[in-house]
């Protein structure tokens, strides 16, 4: 398998279920340095969720909102996920080589757990037909 890069941009999270189903959601993907250190700083909310990559850790300094943090291994399972407060620093997690942020308490509706699958599908987050719709 070779190695997956992505661009700043925007797509689709397919959180794939046990039973395969795939719950879509908007995503924003921050490849570049200036992107990923900037990250969720200075905004209210987010609809849907962010893709730092690469990246194994995160803090939450001059962060207005509590979020789900979820650490994805290369091959994009999850290998842990925290909701965190404004003003932590989080531990980086050794198997992680991507990190997905998102509004506390969204993770757990859309089914990102510990040894759960999500995809990266490339495309226009408009697509997306709204947070949390199933396949």
């Amino acid at each position: 398998m070779g190695r997956q890069r992505w661009r700043n941009g925007v797509g689709i999270l397919a959180v794939v279920g046990p039973d395969g189903e795939r719950v879509r959601v908007p995503l924003e993907v921050a490849s570049s340095y200036r992107a990923r250190t900037k990250g969720l700083l200075g905004r209210d909310s987010v609809d849907g969720a962010m893709l730092l990559t690469p990246a194994s850790g995160v803090h939450t300094f001059r962060m207005r909102m509590d979020i789900d943090v979820a650490y994805l291994d290369r091959r994009l399972n999850v290998v842990a996920v925290r909701t965190m407060r404004p003003g932590r620093l989080g531990l980086p997690r050794l198997r992680a080589r991507h990190v997905l942020e998102a509004e506390a308490g969204a993770m757990g509706e859309w089914g990102v757990r510990v040894g759960a699958r999500v995809e990266v599908v490339e495309g226009s987050a408009e697509s997306a037909g709204g947070v949390g719709q199933q396949d």
